[in-house]
This record gives C-alpha cells, structure tokens and sequence, in this order.
C-alpha cells in the first residue's frame, strides 16, 4: 500500500504544532483499510459497505469520526511518517518492561513477547456509557444470582436457571452451599467481553468471573502507548486508570475484618502461568504479597503467610487460580496449587477470596439467555446490555429452533474441560461444509446439555499498525473490568483490553491475536487526563493506602529460598565463567606445557561440572580436553557449567520476579538468551578463540548482573540472603582452589602463580600492591586475610558473618550465633601457614578445608531454619 507521501512536508511552525490539516487526516483515513462489508468501522463511525469498490471512488465514504480525527492531528509534525519510529519505540518497552505472554511456558521454551498494536482503540463518552452503565447492572444481577444460589436456592427451584447449568457445571462448588461471603459480597471483580455489531451498539459476549486476567497488561499497555502518543492522550482527554486501583485495593481490605490495616496477598500459580507476568507486574503494582499455595496455610481456620519472620495473618487474597484447585482436602487432591483447609477458613469469616469460590458455573455461554428473565425477577429491571442471543440445547424447543440455523451460528461448549468430561473449542458455523454440519447436528442431538449455540455478530474493526505499506483494520474484542469499590458497591474502570484478531477473525491471543491500549474519552475537555507519572502518584485521599504500602515489606520462605540459590548462581556462573576462560586461555599459551597448572585446571574443572568426570585430561589431550569443555558450554543436562547455571538463576528469578524491577530481569533474560544464541543459530564449530569471546561478553553482562543485585535491590532479608548466597559459594569455591592449587603444586611454577591469581581476579591488586614478588606469603596476604580485596577469603568472611549477624533479629539470633562459626582469616598468623616462608604447612590446607566446611555448615543451617518445610520441586531450583 503506497502513501502519498507529498501530504507529510515539515511543519514550519515547529514540531511542537499539532497537525490539525485536514488534508493530512483525510490522507492518512484514505490509505488505512476499511473493515469488510457488514462490519463496523471504528475509525470510520459507520457500518462498511465498500470493501470491495476501489478507494478512490468511494473517498467520499473515507472520513474519520471526531475522535480519531483529533487523534491523527496530533501525530506531530511528522504525521503518519512518525509511526514506524513510535512503533520500534513501542517494541523496545514492550522487551524492556519483559512483558510476556506463553501458551505453554516451561523451563526449555523462551517466553513470547506480549503483542501489543500502536494504535489505541478509542471509545467516545456515548459508547462508555453504554458500557458502564450496562455491565454495572450485569454486575447487580450475576451477585443476586451467587447470593440465591449458595443460599435459599429459589430460582432453582422455580426453574428460573436449569438445575444442570448449575449444580451440573464444575464451577458450582457444593462445598461453599450455606456460607456467607466475606464482606457481604461474593463477587469483587469480573471481566466483560464486548463486541461492537453491525448496529453500532455493544453486545456482552461472555463473562469471566473466576479469575479474570488483564488487569496488568493493559496498566501497561497504557503506560507504553500514552508514552508514544503523549501530545494526543494529555489533549483529548483520556481518563486516568489509578484512582480505579487504589479504589478496589481499599475496597478488598475494607470487607475483611481488619479494615486498612489487612494483609492482601495475590494468590499465583506460579512462573510457569501463561499470564505470570501481569501477576508479579499487578502484585508489584498493587503493593500486594505475590505467593503460591505452598507459601501459606491455615491454622484454626485463618489463613498465614510463610514469612522468614514465622507465620504472619492473611486477610484476603485476589485469586488467579481457577476454584476447583484452591483446596486439595475439599477440592481436587492433586492440587499442588491451593492450601488444604482454605474452603473451611473463607466458610468461616476469617479470609476474604476474591472472587468467593464457586462462581465458575456463571462463565457459562448457556446462561446468558436466562438472564434478562432473571433480572426481571432479581432486579425488576431490563437489562441495559444486551447479550448476544444464545441457546442451551439442554432445553429440547431451543435445540429444534436452533438446529437448522447452525450454519450462522457459533457452537460452544457449555462446561469446561475437567477430568470425566470433554470439551472443545467453539466452531464458526459458516465455515463448515454440509457434511461437518450435519455431524455437529447428530453430536448437539446425542448429547444436548452439552453444547450451547450463539449467533454469530461480524466484529467490529478497528485500525493496527504494521508498517507503513501495511494498516490493516482487525476485528476487536473488548474486554471491561468491574472492581468492587469503597462505597461498598463497584465501579467499571475506564479502560480496558482491547484483543485483536487475525484476519480469519480469531481473536485468541494463544492463537496469533494481539492486544491494544483502550482511550476511554472524557465527556468534555474540563475532565483533564492525568499522565502517566501523574497517575501513580497518590492523591490525598489515599493517605491511608500510602500509609499501608509502605508497610515493612515481607520475605516468604519460597522467596527468601529462591532469592538465596538466586545469589549462588550468580556466583558460580562468575566462577565457572572465570575457570573456563582461564582454562581455555592456558591451553592456548606457553603455560600449557606445566602439568601441574594442567592438573589443577583438570581437577577443579571436573569437580565444578565443566566437564564430564569422564574425560581425558588436559595433560594427556589438550585438544580434547578443550572441546569438551567448549560443548559443556551448552549442555545442561550432563554438565553443571555457564549455561546450566545461567539458566538456574533464570529459573531462580523467575519465582521471585515481582521482586526485581524490569530492567533487572530484562537483564537476566538478554546475558541467557545471548550465551544460547550461538548453538541455535546453528553456528559453525566453535573455536578457542571464539569461545573466550563468547565468555567474555558473557562477564560483561554477568558484572551488570552483579552490579543490579548489589546496587538496585532493597537491603531487606530477602536481599541479605541472596548476598549470603553469593558469599557462602564464593568462600567454599575459593577456598577449594587455593586448597587444589597447593596440593598439586601449582604454585612452585610462575604460570601456576599467575593462573591462580587471575582466578581469584587479582592480578592486578597483586602487581600494585607487591610488583614482581611471587612469595607464598604475599600471596597469602592477598588472597587470604586482606579484608579490602573483595575476591580475598578474609574479605568474604567478614562480608559473610555481618550480613548473618544483620538477621540476627530472626529465629531467636541463631544467623548471629552462625557468624560466630566462621573463622575471622585476617587474625590468622601467617608464621604457622608456612614452614620456611615458601611452602605452604599442613595447618593452611586445614584451615582452607575449616573454611568450605564453616560455608556448608552456614548453608545447611539456613536451610533448616528457614527452607526445610519448602516443597523442593515447587519452591526451589536450587540442589545442595
């Protein structure tokens, strides 16, 4: 698709200067697709009807709404020629921030990138209104209908609902029949999906009620596209998203016992979720504990976090774990993702769930046709929003009626998937030949209550961004949130997410769909939009919830775990990355031709997994011995080397991301992805030389690493205990090589000297401080006791016991007691280390061995005091 590109000229007047030609905008309308014949055209305000005649005999028709026309006179000087720059912009943000999205997310498989168009969907204050107005009342009626199904249960029995979509569906829990909701409501939130027909008005085609997901991704989708768009978001206005937040945080606490002062806890199930994202990002955002099922439990029918500081009260948690696995002793027994005994706390008043488990069965498609019955009947009103017409073909005249009409229909599946029941993906009616409709005829008649059946409504669409030869219009679902608000009742955030499909129309983001920001329009200029920094910022008002997050934050167990082995990877992965470039630098020098300086590389290679035991060794094959070790690189099922342990501290980080800003685990990400990257991108047989590339910019980014743990971390327990980590793994890794290096006598040579220092990264601390002196004693005043040389085994000794004394104030001061275990080196006198000043005594290797069993003894330690009641296969990547 060709622009005219002599519209764009510069803007004498400055870039600052809105584009408000009209000229301009009629262009830019002209060249972006109108949606196919029969569907409504967002940016257009109108039903299209001319897909198929040429654009430049129906111009005439190529004319903006209001809304979007002020929206493109806003592109700046630059105009449509600006967007392939905001775009890149828009993609770098979306990688930066680590927002992603994986269908089936596992340890081998890298995490896809979340998709996010340019271009906003704009909503106009008529059609917010019709939306806010219509799923509030929605919201009315699916809380009357929770409220009488798990209580007196009259519209059951008056036939009102089908017994079968109810007590049927495996989202009805019998387990909550008779109980009270916590907070005198059973629903907090629930999510709306929206289609714009033909007739300009919105349709409700589904609801999620259990554990709706979006709330984080479109935060973020509107902090990223109000950046790219900042001149046309502050003018329009859009309205701000925050003030909805702080209100249904305030709210949640509010309905639990404990008012302001309650503990709210986002119940995830775990890194691996295909939304994981958007619930560390949502937690960090919210100020709520991000925890697993494994991190709490219930005693005497309250719910407690598993803190490092012993059990601490939970009051309420916002669940993204669907009902029937939130308790395994009531619920489903395989459940590793819920807490036993947690059905019975909510029964009893004391933890507040949102949403109150049971509400599955309202998601179902087939209960939408009797819903405007039964808001006559609960609310006396008619419903606002109309739902898209549906039929359950458990009731025999719907299935007659609906039958010879499948062909414009959708087919749905009533109940989801569980174990004993099957279920399928909803088929497009017009898409099957006559064959495939006749079987699907026999399959709804051989077993009704199973399937449901929708017309089928041509999307709206909306304009996206590709490129500037590409702005095709996508069909567009939108997706709404209803928040329970402080007044007791609930509010419809003024926003939402858009989901775009392809241009067969799904509009699946596991199928290829992507997603778009949603500028809900102020109904006049005097309502001004706040900006994006405006918008986390706390008004007065909130005074009680800045108060409340700026609580002393809490380490749970699973973290405190995660973040200790977090450290010890660091470590070995600056270790391991240190050993094999020293080792593939010495088989390629002078230096190879000392054996002892070859058998001390051997052995401490084979003994920290660079290489298989099995190997030959360097002295006997260097040419072998090298290869092996450059394929260990990669290998992270036989060897423990750089990969394997970059991708344990992936892993490791992962658990604990809502603990790491973006730019922290953006960087883990980019220093694992660019040591994979070689092997697959099939490159050619690796060389030595090649190799120490690869390493060293693999140090390069594992300093930055480094630098993020110590400098961009807050100094609590959970910090402490990465750097414990760090410390205890170097101490034992240090104290081994200089153990090794005396034993096989690697020091007696000049080479072997060197290579040891160039270990410990100290060469040039040794040169500055003792030029040319290779004594042992020098040596030993350096790598031994200094206390200022950070890579000195007196250094990291000391470093080790104040941060174990710094926790002293945790399980009765035994980390202190700890500290007083770990020998203090820089005390130690050198004259009984060495018997003539040039070799080294029996007592210096006993002392080394002292210091690996002292960092074993510490880490065994914490593991009991703090990790031992862990699940080892769900809280920790970690192996002793």
């Amino acid at each position: 698709m060709e622009f005219n590109n002599n519209i764009f000229s510069a803007n004498t007047q400055g870039a600052q200067a809105p584009v408000d030609s009209a000229a301009m905008v009629q262009a830019i309308v002209r060249d972006i697709d109108v949606a196919p014949t029969g569907h409504w055209d967002e940016m257009r305000g109108g039903v299209s009807k001319v897909s198929d005649v040429p654009k430049h005999l129906s111009a005439a028709k190529q004319t903006a709404n209001a809304a979007w026309t002020e929206f493109l006179s806003h592109l700046g000087s630059e105009g449509i020629q600006s967007l392939p720059a905001r775009h890149d912009a828009m993609m770098r943000q979306v990688r930066d921030n680590g927002m992603t999205y994986n269908v089936y997310a596992n340890a081998d498989q890298p995490q896809r990138p979340w998709s996010l168009d340019l271009l906003p969907l704009l909503l106009t204050a008529q059609d917010w209104s019709q939306i806010e107005t219509g799923v509030v009342q929605r919201m009315r009626l699916l809380e009357g209908i929770m409220s009488d199904v798990y209580g007196m249960q009259h519209l059951l029995k008056q036939g009102a609902i089908p017994y079968a979509l109810v007590q049927g569906h495996s989202g009805y829990l019998h387990a909550m029949q008779g109980s009270s909701p916590v907070g005198g409501r059973h629903l907090n939130l629930a999510a709306f999906d929206l289609v714009k027909g033909p007739d300009g008005c919105w349709w409700l085609l589904s609801q999620r009620t259990q554990a709706p997901s979006g709330l984080g991704y479109l935060l973020e989708n509107r902090q990223i596209i109000s950046n790219q768009f900042s001149r046309a978001f502050e003018a329009m206005p859009v309205r701000a998203l925050a003030e909805s937040y702080r209100s249904f945080v305030n709210a949640l606490k509010l309905r639990t016992s404990a008012g302001m002062q309650a503990h709210i806890a986002l119940l995830t199930p775990g890194p691996y979720n295909e939304t994981y994202f958007e619930q560390a990002y949502l937690a960090r955002y919210l100020g709520l504990s991000l925890v697993q099922g494994n991190d709490l439990l219930v005693r005497d029918e309250k719910l407690y976090l598993k803190t490092l500081e012993g059990l601490q009260p939970v009051h309420g948690l916002l669940k993204r774990v669907d009902d029937d696995w939130l308790d395994p002793l009531e619920l489903r027994a395989e459940s590793t993702l819920g807490v036993p005994g947690l059905l019975q706390a909510v029964r009893a008043g004391n933890v507040l769930v949102a949403n109150t488990p049971g509400s599955g069965f309202l998601e179902s498609n087939a209960l939408l046709g009797f819903l405007p019955k039964l808001s006559q009947t609960l609310l006396q009103e008619e419903l606002l929003l109309p739902a898209i017409p549906s039929w359950w073909c458990g009731e025999q005249a719907a299935m007659q009626d609906v039958l010879p009409r499948l062909q414009e229909c959708v087919i749905k599946p009533t109940y989801p998937y569980t174990p004993g029941r099957t279920s399928f993906e909803p088929v497009m009616g017009h898409r099957l030949d006559w064959r495939a409709l006749e079987a699907w005829q026999a399959r709804i008649q051989e077993n009704p209550e199973a399937h449901t059946v929708q017309s089928f409504l041509p999307l709206s669409h909306t304009p996206t961004f590709a490129n500037l030869r590409s702005m095709p219009s996508r069909p567009v679902i939108l997706r709404v949130f209803v928040l329970a608000n402080e007044e007791g009742g609930w509010q419809v955030l003024p926003g939402g997410l858009a989901r775009l499909g392809t241009q067969n129309g799904i509009a699946s983001m596991q199928q290829g769909g992507s997603s778009a920001d949603v500028w809900v329009l102020a109904p006049d200029a005097s309502t001004k939009a706040s900006s994006p920094a405006e918008q986390t910022k706390p008004s007065a008002q909130d005074a009680v919830f800045v108060a409340s997050s700026q609580r002393h934050r809490l380490v749970t167990s699973r973290a405190a775990e995660n973040l200790f082995w977090m450290g010890r990877y660091s470590e070995r992965t600056e270790n391991t990355l240190r050993l094999s470039k020293l080792a593939l630098n010495t088989l390629n020098s002078e230096a190879q031709h000392s054996p002892q300086l070859l058998d001390w590389l051997t052995q401490l290679c084979v003994v920290h997994g660079l290489v298989n035991p099995g190997v030959v060794q360097a002295q006997q094959s260097k040419r072998v011995f090298e290869r092996a070790l450059i394929a260990g690189f990669w290998d992270t099922q036989n060897t423990t080397g750089v990969g394997y342990n970059l991708r344990a501290i992936k892993l490791a980080a992962a658990a604990v991301r809502e603990r790491l800003s973006p730019e922290h685990w953006t960087l883990i990400e980019q220093t694992e992805n660019a040591f994979f990257q070689p092997q697959e991108n099939d490159a050619p047989v690796a060389t030595s030389v090649w190799a120490q590339q690869l390493l060293a910019r693999t140090s390069q980014l594992m300093a930055a690493l480094t630098g993020a743990q110590t400098d961009r971390m807050s100094r609590d327990d959970g910090w402490r205990l990465l750097s414990i980590g760090r410390h205890i793994e170097r101490l034992d890794f240090l104290a081994h090589a200089l153990a090794t290096a005396i034993e096989t006598g690697c020091l007696q040579s000049q080479a072997g000297f060197d290579a040891v220092l160039a270990l410990f990264d100290s060469t040039i601390s040794f040169h500055a401080q003792y030029q040319q002196s290779r004594t042992l004693g020098a040596m030993l005043e350096l790598l031994l006791t200094h206390t200022d040389n950070p890579r000195a085994l007196g250094w990291v000794a000391q470093t080790l016991r104040g941060r174990l004394a710094k926790m002293g104030h945790l399980a009765n001061g035994a980390t202190e007691e700890m500290s007083h275990k770990i020998p203090v080196l820089s005390e130690v006198d050198f004259s009984s280390l060495s018997t003539d000043g040039l070799h080294p005594s029996p007592e210096l290797l006993v002392l080394l061995s002292h210091c690996r069993q002292t960092a074993r003894s510490v880490s065994d330690q914490l593991n009991s005091l703090f990790f031992s009641h862990s699940d080892d296969a769900q809280r920790s990547v970690g192996a002793s």
